[in-house]
């Protein structure tokens, strides 16, 4: 499913016109982005958690050149889906 898939079926269930809608998804993606870059958590209580993981610095191999490189500590943005979430998948797993 695309943006534009979620912005249909969020007109078309509401009523609201696209444009609107779109407007809405654009804010909320903003918000959620603006809140991980100062890294601020986002919590959606019974959906799931936009979070920042750190990642500790490692050794890696380049084997191509045959040597060892060092990747930094770095942060990356990750969600973590509620249980109930996670439930309701698993349920309707077999579904499709």
């Amino acid at each position: 499913m695309t943006k534009a898939d979620i912005v249909n079926e969020i007109s078309k269930s509401t009523g609201i016109d696209k444009a609107n809608v779109l407007d809405t998804v654009e804010k909320f993606m903003e918000i959620v982005k603006d809140s991980l870059t100062n890294g601020e958590n986002v919590y959606l209580r019974g959906f799931g958690s936009f979070i920042i993981k750190v990642r500790s610095e490692k050794t890696a191999r380049n084997i191509s050149k045959n040597t060892t490189i060092i990747i930094p500590e770095h942060r990356i943005p990750a969600f973590k889906p509620a249980k109930v979430f996670m439930e309701e998948v698993k349920k309707n797993n077999g579904a499709n």
